[in-house]
């Protein structure tokens, strides 16, 4: 099942779409003159490099049998000109051409890492991670390769080509048009060819792309896969995504092991057509061998820029696919987002208000259902229920992560989706069960909630919520690296470490979505006294199973069946005996046996 799931390829065997390339003109245009000065640079140093065939002649024809000796030097020294003249264009256009690349490389991974940021929780669901990070990485690296050098290829192709043709018919035509008669061979041929590779590449592209998000989550998930001994069944499924990559690679491979042999092989019959025809149709002393042997180079040239033209054309089939999956995900929707006029949230005072809100994940299926309340600047709101009942999806239209299908949330009278996003969740704190460690200090960790917090501030932050003793107990204190997710700290130190960047934002709302659930009951009640003080002056909406934590609460809602059953305080619940008094009786059971 799990296979099956990363075995789902995206569509990229589409038609050559021009409105993709044109759209990536944008990009192309802020390098357009260090392209065209490279491409100007390429033009003359392909068409010097045209000439050394006929130096080549010059030399057979003319200064050889003449023991010229003064014009066969100054023909050598020419030849070498020619050369070195070749590399050094080569060499300078190479390098403007990198630095192309790699600036359209930084725009377009700019553009979507900036868009992806806004991008709501909702697009993150329904994706797997390692497909997002392939298009940002894989995908960019392929379309910006394509966007430079490409598109100055094509035109410098269809430039050498032209000169070949015509420095071809300068030296003799009728050998010119011999070799002209390979073309229609060489097209069917190509035709044929480019069509399989364009699929055969394809495919590898899809089998890489699943294998790359496959490999992502289980290296994310590697603690689970261990916990359920599952390394021997997902060893399997990554050697069948394996196989997949291996085998559309080789049969991507044979195709491309076929396109120089069977060009060689056309190559090879036009040119002894050339030696037949100069020597014996056309010969009688009217060939020199000089000439013939000009042609036969500039025969050997002529296929070179068609295979180039054909293996740019192939690679553009590609790219435009990729380039229309980076444009999908760069159009895709904001679906949270300042609404036109959007006004600064005033500083919050902190009341919230629920007018007769619906929500649903997906249509058709809804988790709220005209839910409706009011809580009162500084109050502290307990949200209790069974999993799935909608609590943790109230917290988060607090904070409109999600757009409400009907109703209004309000704070202090303000309907929070006609304010900028930025000035909302500035002044609010959430601690999410989930405690996210990046990468760095456990400073850096902290300071992320106010970037501009003095090392005192984040002291102090860490001292309120008990996090200061086993930070100091390190080795490097505060100045401790963290890898990646937290992985060497326990569930509990990268809650409080949360904890206290969640503090030092001096947010105006606070939620705490089962934010205590891997604290020991221990530092549970160390921490509940910090916890106090946060909640001072603050509007603060709390998730928690563990019911005795939350008996001090002003406001306990029980949420079930997509409303607020009942709501009041620990004792008024208690003695209504509803829904809340049998889930506290049955967890005072529990605790008692």
């Amino acid at each position: 099942m799990a296979r099956n799931t990363y075995k789902q390829d995206e569509r990229l065997d589409e038609p050559f779409n021009f409105k993709h390339l044109l759209r990536a003109g944008v990009y192309i245009k802020k390098y357009a003159v260090k392209m065209v000065i490279a491409l100007i640079i390429s033009a003359v140093g392909g068409a010097i490099g045209l000439i050394s065939p006929m130096i080549t002649q010059r030399a057979l024809d003319d200064a050889i049998p003449n023991s010229d000796m003064r014009m066969l030097i100054g023909l050598g020294i020419a030849l070498a000109g020619t050369v070195v003249i070749s590399i050094i264009l080569t060499t300078v256009r190479s390098r403007i051409m990198i630095k192309v690349s790699q600036g359209i490389i930084f725009d377009i991974r700019k553009d979507i890492f900036a868009h992806l940021q806004k991008l709501p929780f909702q697009y993150y669901d329904d994706r797997p991670h390692g497909k997002i990070l392939i298009r940002v990485v894989n995908y960019v690296n392929s379309v910006s390769d394509m966007l430079s050098n490409g598109l100055i290829n094509v035109v410098l192709e269809i430039f050498n080509l032209i000169f070949i043709i015509v420095f071809m018919f300068a030296v003799d035509w009728q050998l010119s048009l011999v070799v002209l008669c390979g073309v229609p061979v060489l097209a069917v041929f190509m035709l044929w060819i480019k069509n399989k590779q364009r699929k055969a590449w394809q495919a590898v592209s899809n089998k890489n792309s699943n294998l790359n998000a496959y490999l992502q989550e289980n290296i994310v998930g590697a603690r689970i896969t261990q916990i359920f001994a599952r390394e021997d069944y997902n060893a399997q499924v990554f050697s069948g995504l394996s196989d997949d990559c291996r085998k559309t690679w080789m049969t991507a491979v044979r195709y491309n092991n076929l396109v120089w042999p069977g060009i060689d092989t056309i190559s090879v019959l036009v040119r002894a057509a050339i030696f037949i025809f100069g020597m014996v149709v056309f010969g009688h002393g009217n060939k020199t061998v000089g000439t013939i042997l000009a042609i036969s180079s500039y025969a050997s040239r002529f296929w070179q820029p068609i295979m180039n033209l054909g293996n740019i054309f192939n690679t553009f089939i590609n790219n435009i696919a990729y380039l229309e999956r980076i444009f999908q995900t760069l159009d895709e929707p904001v679906t949270v987002d300042d609404a036109p006029f959007a006004k600064t949230m005033p500083e919050i005072k902190g009341e919230v208000t629920f007018e007769n809100v619906d929500f649903a994940y997906e249509e058709g299926k809804p988790v709220l259902k005209n839910v409706s309340f009011n809580v009162k600047p500084g109050q502290s709101v307990a949200l209790v229920g069974p999993t799935g009942a909608g609590k943790s999806t109230i917290v988060s239209l607090i904070s409109r992560f999600y757009n409400v299908g009907r109703g209004r949330v309000l704070i202090d009278g303000e309907d929070i989706s006609g304010v900028t996003l930025h000035s909302l969740r500035s002044q609010m704190g959430i601690m999410l069960q989930d405690s996210f460690i990046f990468s760095g200090t456990i400073a850096d960790n902290i300071r992320y909630g106010k970037l501009d917090a003095t090392d005192e501030e984040i002291k102090e932050a860490a001292k309120i919520v008990c996090a200061d003793s086993f930070i100091s107990a390190m080795e490097n204190g505060y100045e401790s690296e963290v890898r990646e997710r937290g992985t060497t700290l326990s569930q509990g130190q990268k809650q409080l470490i949360s904890f206290a960047r969640t503090l030092i934002s001096d947010p105006k709302i606070l939620v705490l979505d089962e934010a205590t659930s891997s604290i020991d009951v221990q530092t549970e009640r160390a921490l509940q006294m910090g916890l106090n003080n946060m909640m001072k002056g603050r509007t603060t909406f709390i998730i928690a199973h563990r019911l005795s934590t939350i008996k001090n609460c002003d406001i306990i809602m029980y949420i079930d069946d997509g409303g607020i059953v009942e709501s009041g305080t620990h004792k008024e619940l208690l003695a209504k005996k509803g829904q809340y008094y049998h889930l506290y009786t049955a967890q005072m059971d529990e605790k008692g046996a």
